[in-house]
């Protein structure tokens, strides 16, 4: 087969609208997530589709300027190109991973386009056609445009994940904590749990809380169907300690994020379920490699969310169809969008679940119309401060001295 050499890359920062403001522990999604499309463009024509969380003039110049690394490479030989761009020592002053992260989801997608394969298929096939997936709960700032949003007490976030179990057909639940005083925490998950007694619990407070106090909640709810307490503490240590403790798999997805911290993390016994993620990890090859240690060792593994598009999340599908060891079902934002830059609109959940693509690459296509829209978007609205909430301007979150915000504040 001839070979394909990449011509050019094109990046492109859009904003995509959500339902409502989503809070988290150290601030909120200000109704919106930003994030930045790459596209490799190879001398026969084809296009390959990447994605990049951020954006913005610095992000597009970061993505533009490697085209000096990339321009002749084929974009077959993803090895070679995770040396050129990641090389350790280069790196260290110039982190490129998730920039890697979204040129190597591109050249996948030409090459799978090329040789009419899927991404999955060059990972060594799919072990299944549909990736399981919780629903994401928040505590959501009302939306005046949408109607939507305004969850705060456990009836209310009951209410709610009840409505996306009727619409979507999930089958765990995650509450995505730490915004609030650790006990409402407990309230609202354990109303979760009387609410849906056969579905999967799952608590994350963003590391918001002192090993002490990730214990005392940890007791609190361990008698519920919890698949996982996801990153109650910071650090390998905090949570090697609360798993001493608590009687309930721990999990991450913000301490162990690359194979050094994978190697610890497996010599300590610290946490059990690690959560893959496409662009974290620098690459879709590099989190499905981190599968493959982590099913030698007899480890959990999921799939993470780090607020997806369309491609990104197709890059999560051909993950998680390849992961022989997807314990879990996968995280996805993906149902607070209010709409999608790939042809044919939003992907469908159906039973909990979505189908892994069929087409080559990642087998989704980019509509033109909606990046131009959600490109003219972005220059109107502009980015926001992922660590600042916009209901509590002076507030910033200097841990271990967390003021945790009022439910009764509306």
């Amino acid at each position: 087969m001839t070979q394909v050499k990449i011509v050019d890359v094109r990046a492109t920062t859009v904003a995509m609208p959500l339902e409502a403001p989503l809070r988290h522990a150290i601030g909120a999604h200000w109704g919106r997530f930003i994030r930045t499309v790459v596209e490799v463009e190879t001398d026969n024509g084809i296009i390959g589709l990447g994605e990049l969380g951020g954006g913005g003039e610095s992000a597009e110049a970061a993505v533009r300027g490697l085209l000096p690394y990339l321009k002749g490479h084929d974009p077959l030989q993803l090895e070679q190109m995770r040396w050129k761009i990641m090389n350790p020592t280069a790196s260290l002053y110039n982190n490129r991973m998730q920039i890697h992260a979204a040129l190597e989801m591109a050249c996948m997608d030409a090459a799978g386009k090329h040789l009419g394969i899927r991404a999955c298929d060059l990972l060594g096939g799919a072990m299944r056609e549909r990736v399981p997936f919780a629903s994401y709960l928040f505590y959501r700032l009302p939306d005046e445009k949408t109607g939507r949003g305004g969850e705060v007490d456990p009836e209310e976030i009951v209410a709610h994940a009840r409505a996306l179990k009727a619409e979507h057909g999930f089958k765990a639940h995650k509450l995505k904590g730490g915004v609030f005083a650790p006990d409402h925490d407990v309230e609202v998950t354990r109303a979760l749990g009387a609410a849906f007694p056969n579905d999967g619990l799952r608590l994350d407070p963003n590391a918001a809380w002192s090993v002490e106090e990730a214990i005392r909640v940890g007791r609190a709810i361990e008698d519920l169907r919890n698949d996982y307490f996801e990153d109650p503490t910071w650090g390998l240590e905090g949570m090697r300690r609360v798993r001493n403790f608590v009687r309930i798999p721990t999990a991450t997805n913000t301490v162990v994020v690359n194979f050094e911290q994978l190697a610890t993390n497996i010599r300590l016994e610290a946490i059990d379920v690690v959560l893959l993620d496409t662009t974290f990890w620098g690459g879709l090859r590099q989190a499905h490699k981190a599968g493959q240690v982590l099913e030698t060792f007899q480890y959990g593994a999921s799939v993470h969310s780090s607020g997806e598009l369309g491609i990104q999340l197709a890059s999560m599908l051909h993950l998680g169809a390849a992961l022989s060891n997807l314990s879990f079902a996968a995280d996805a934002h993906y149902h607070h969008l209010v709409d999608d830059v790939i042809v044919g609109g939003k992907m469908k959940y159906v039973d909990g679940s979505i189908a892994v693509p069929q087409g080559p690459g990642l087998g989704v296509e980019l509509d033109r119309e909606k990046l131009a829209q959600y490109a003219e978007h972005y220059r109107e609205v502009g980015g926001y401060t992922y660590d600042r909430d916009p209901t509590r301007p002076d507030w910033y979150a200097v841990l271990p001295e967390q003021r945790w915000a009022d439910p009764r504040a509306r």
